[in-house]
């Protein structure tokens, strides 16, 4: 049962939340939306930068903002890394979120081998524009390209999405799981992924993750994307619990969005967007829905342990 007190505080965290992000979506759509914002650099658009550094940190300033129209004081903010007895969850979440986006990007070829792209067409052609560019021939294969790209975003990622990614899980797995926790793990994810899903469909109705071109948009992919947004969510939320702080699911969560763009490397054709070849795809994130299946039914923590203790049986 969650207290009175924190249950005014979850309405008030989830309110500051949605309303500072999605009155930045209204800002994106009124520019142009997503796809038509206009380039401010190359490579980078107006949209893009709303995003990242407005709609995806308004979690952060949500949680901050509710501390202190609250009087509720900064203990349990779950800030400390504890990377001594933590090392095995930041190598899960880096790792093992790296090993279960293949799994799925596996299965999601296996079932669908004609939208696998053995030529690597798109790869050569970047490789030729870089020759053109240069005067110099490339120096690997398209593959070997693709190889040195995955590991060099494997490297990069959690470093480049570090702030971005940190105003989600700071506002998400920081203040509101632990308020929904006394509701057991399961709950709470459950509760987790319908918010925190819902709070993406300004971008997914803009075409975030799918496109617009797609049968039943936007409302299956909003749909779609939430049900991702739960098994996601179940994950970065086992990783945050079993190791009583935010880090893991900050490196889980910059890890899988540096290594999505993979997927676009390797497909042909017309692929339905809501089954992958992306995470985000009901076939494509198979590794990751398994994984937060699993764990979601496994996950038991007595209400009388802390908000981010470790389970008792997993």
């Amino acid at each position: 049962m969650i207290e009175s007190k924190n249950q005014k505080r979850i309405w008030l965290f989830v309110i500051l939340a949605f309303g500072l992000s999605w009155a930045i979506a209204l800002i994106i759509y009124s520019r142009g939306g997503l796809a038509g914002s206009r380039e401010i650099a190359p490579g980078i658009s107006e949209a893009f930068l709303l995003v990242s550094f407005g709609y995806m940190l308004a979690p952060a300033v949500a949680h901050v903002l509710t501390r202190l129209l609250t009087g509720e004081g900064w203990r349990g903010m779950a800030l400390r890394p504890h990377l001594g007895r933590n090392r095995r969850w930041w190598l899960v979440a880096w790792l093992g979120t790296a090993a279960l986006l293949l799994t799925g990007l596996g299965v999601y070829f296996l079932v669908f081998p004609g939208n696998f792209d053995a030529s690597f067409s798109l790869t050569r052609e970047l490789l030729a524009e870089v020759e053109t560019r240069t005067g110099q021939p490339a120096p690997f294969s398209p593959a070997v390209f693709l190889i040195v790209q995955f590991f060099q975003a494997l490297l990069l990622a959690p470093l480049l999405n570090l702030v971005n990614i940190f105003g989600e899980e700071f506002g998400w797995r920081g203040y509101l799981q632990p308020k929904l926790m006394p509701l057991g793990f399961p709950k709470a994810m459950l509760w987790m992924g319908l918010i925190w899903g819902l709070w993406h469909w300004p971008l997914v109705a803009m075409g975030h993750a799918y496109g617009l071109e797609y049968r039943g948009a936007p409302w299956l992919g909003m749909l779609t994307f939430t049900w991702f947004i739960f098994v996601t969510g179940t994950f970065f939320g086992w990783l945050a619990m079993r190791s009583r702080s935010i880090w893991p699911a900050v490196i889980a969560h910059a890890t899988l969005n540096g290594l999505a763009p993979i997927a676009a490397f390797l497909v042909q054709g017309d692929p339905n967007p809501l089954l992958g070849p992306s995470a985000a795809g009901l076939v494509g994130g198979i590794g990751l829905t398994a994984a937060a299946l699993w764990l979601f039914l496994r996950t038991q923590v007595p209400a009388s342990e802390p908000a981010l203790a470790s389970p008792t049986a997993s």
